[in-house]
């Protein structure tokens, strides 16, 4: 899953910030965080798991990887958050998108200094609402394509996106439930 889902099965605070700076930080730096930020490292680590092992994300997998071989899952984690932006309401969402950032910078002093540079963008950008758009997913894609180390950057990953958005949709529709159940009964407080 990609950063707005991530920020929505978050529950606490603390889960917010570890959950949203997971990918920034190395394993064996987690202990030097607050117990409750350790918690949202931990339920992010949960997170890839479980969607890593789920059916339907190996099958949505399928419609990216003949472009992007092994890369195909950072391309369904964009694809996903388009469809967890509509899971919800649009109010609803921007709501939960300034809470995020609002939550993030009052936690500042945890966030690792790449991540605070990110969140910049993130913000002034408002990522978390854009992933309801088209234009924000083509952004999101595109931003994989440029830090992928070998992929060409004119893939037409998007493209892709938009003739299988139907079954991509499906998958989901299989996969968000699942973890929206066991995310919050193992860490919902």
């Amino acid at each position: 899953m990609n950063y707005l889902a991530h920020s929505i099965l978050s529950y606490t605070d603390g889960q917010i910030v570890g959950n949203m700076i997971a990918d920034f930080i190395k394993n064996n730096e987690r202990e030097n965080f607050p117990l409750e930020i350790q918690e949202g490292i931990r339920l992010h680590r949960f997170i890839d798991t479980f969607t890593d092992s789920h059916p339907a994300v190996s099958e949505a997998k399928k419609i990216f990887s003949p472009l992007v071989r092994l890369y195909s899952g950072a391309f369904v984690d964009v694809a996903f958050d388009y469809f967890v932006a509509h899971y919800y309401p649009e109010n609803e969402l921007k709501q939960h998108s300034s809470k995020i950032y609002k939550t993030l910078w009052q936690n500042e002093k945890w966030l690792p200094e790449s991540y605070k540079r990110m969140l910049v963008r993130m913000e002034q950008d408002d990522w978390l609402t854009n992933y309801r758009t088209d234009r924000g997913i083509q952004f999101s894609m595109q931003n994989v394509l440029n830090k992928a180390k070998y992929l060409d950057k004119d893939i037409p990953v998007f493209d892709v996106f938009l003739k299988n958005k139907q079954h991509l949709q499906l998958c989901f529709d299989q996969f968000f439930p699942e973890i929206l159940i066991v995310t919050q009964q193992d860490f919902k407080l």
